[in-house]
């Protein structure tokens, strides 16, 4: 069977076993040396066979990840991406010249489990009762979605969406990074397949492709909160990006499907699909960005002298329970402000719902300014969840208060303003759309602390 270098690229049709061994002779052969090139020239590094399951030794989990190591790692999966991708179109290729569901390609990715998986598709003859007219008439994902609109919307909205929830619990498990993997490109990605997965039978209309879209979405987030992966309140915070993205995914996902010549290649677009958020969230975690640090500023005017209004700011008393939906709804709310010692180097403990914020006082500038730092930070939220705890791994250490000051400007007629700071970061990327949520609810916090003092000092003068 005679095979052009643009068939290598193209899920469609067959391979013999000959080419097929050849090819992945070829290929493993170019990849090992290329790797081993780059492995000793440009990282100094030794590298033979058995560091492709183990290509750094000294690493523990991939969190632990840093410097070179990261580039190294980075380096070899930009370049196997090619040698990847012909290997799951010549793999497919084989397994209908040897009468095998393409579903088996999923194999190509299990460690070790692989080796055993090309030898057998190696020895496996061409089978010889089956036409490849008739392999190729029947498409592999017409074996399992129905002819009906409901059942072919069904199907696509429960795959993706519980594939969805595995990729999620992949990157927040292994990779312990929220970023645009997790937040653009699954989004897209799972819109993209629901859609193209419900036409796949036979075209639908772009409403009932975005409708799909959305759904397989909202499955996802049943599924997180089903499982205890996630609570309400980081559900609600996720949907104003990610539905709009799957609803982008969702429109694309119609015009492909209106493509009929994609039938033929289906498992192969499938699983670059699934590849391509956790290739995503991978890439930046090897990039490793660093957390900007934000400023929120809030200020208000109280009808006090700027010495009662200094009692309250060094430290308050109890805050009534709060009304505001946000906090009631289990983000984390200051209760009350206790000092240890006096003048700089004196702590200040702010209490929270959740914990206490440790505050160094680094300027005590009695009557107008205190600054202070932060060494500890409780979790910014409890998860408004069906289970008694969860601790999804964005609860620590991925919303960090780096430290805050309060402000007092005196008024003419006697009057104070005070402004409150927090200098903060997160580890959450899109970082502007999550600085839109992480700065409204600083802000808010701010007002509930500004708000008890100016009462304080208002209602107990002289104190």
């Amino acid at each position: 069977m005679r095979t052009n270098f643009s068939d290598l690229w193209q899920p469609s049709g067959t391979v013999d076993r000959q080419t097929y061994v050849i090819v992945g002779l070829v290929g493993f052969a170019l990849k090992h040396n290329l790797d081993r090139l780059i492995a000793t020239y440009l990282f100094h590094r030794p590298w033979g066979l058995f560091n492709y399951w183990e290509p750094l030794r000294n690493a523990g989990r991939v969190t632990d990840l840093r410097g070179d190591e990261t580039a190294f790692l980075a380096t070899l999966i930009a370049t196997a991406l090619p040698f990847i991708w012909v290997g799951v179109v010549l793999t497919l290729k084989r397994l209908r010249s040897a009468g095998l569901s393409p579903a088996w390609v999923v194999l190509f990715f299990a460690p070790f489990l692989n080796l055993f998986f090309f030898l057998v598709l190696s020895l496996l003859p061409e089978c010889e009762a089956v036409t490849v007219g008739k392999r190729e008439g029947k498409p592999f994902l017409q074996t399992f979605i129905p002819e009906s609109a409901l059942g072919s919307a069904a199907v696509a909205v429960l795959v993706v969406g519980l594939i969805g929830v595995c990729i999620v619990l992949l990157e927040m498990r292994l990779l312990i990074h929220y970023g645009w993997g997790l937040f653009v490109a699954l989004p897209f990605t799972m819109g993209l397949a629901a859609a193209a997965i419900y036409g796949h039978r036979q075209p639908r209309s772009l409403p009932s492709c975005l409708a799909v879209a959305a759904l397989s979405v909202g499955i996802l987030g049943v599924g997180l909160l089903a499982l205890a992966v996630e609570g309400v309140v980081c559900l609600i915070m996720a949907f104003p990006i990610a539905v709009p993205l799957a609803l982008l995914g969702g429109t694309c996902g119609y015009f492909l499907q209106k493509q009929r010549w994609i039938e033929r290649g289906a498992p192969a677009y499938f699983c670059m699909l699934l590849a391509f958020s956790p290739g995503v969230q991978w890439a930046e975690h090897v990039i490793a960005p660093k957390p900007q640090v934000f400023v929120v500023r809030s200020s208000i005017e109280i009808n006090a002298p700027q010495e009662e209004v200094w009692k309250s700011v060094v430290a308050f008393s109890q805050i009534p329970p709060p009304k505001e939906w946000l906090f009631r709804a289990g983000v984390a709310y200051p209760i009350r402000a206790e000092i240890f010692g006096h003048g700089p180097g004196a702590e200040r403990h702010c209490v929270f719902s959740t914990g206490a914020f440790v505050e160094p006082i680094e300027v005590w500038d009695e009557p107008r300014q205190l600054k202070f730092s932060v060494t500890s930070n409780p979790a910014p939220m409890q998860e408004w969840t069906p289970y008694s705890h969860i601790h999804p791994p964005h609860l620590h250490g991925f919303l960090v208060s780096e430290g805050g000051q309060f402000l007092l400007t005196p008024l003419p007629n006697g009057r104070t303003r005070l402004e409150g700071t927090t200098w903060y970061r997160h580890g959450l990327w899109p970082a502007p759309y999550w600085r839109l949520w992480s700065d409204a609810i600083i802000h808010r916090i701010h007002m509930r602390v500004l708000t008890h003092i100016r009462d304080a000092a208002v209602k107990e003068p002289g104190r």
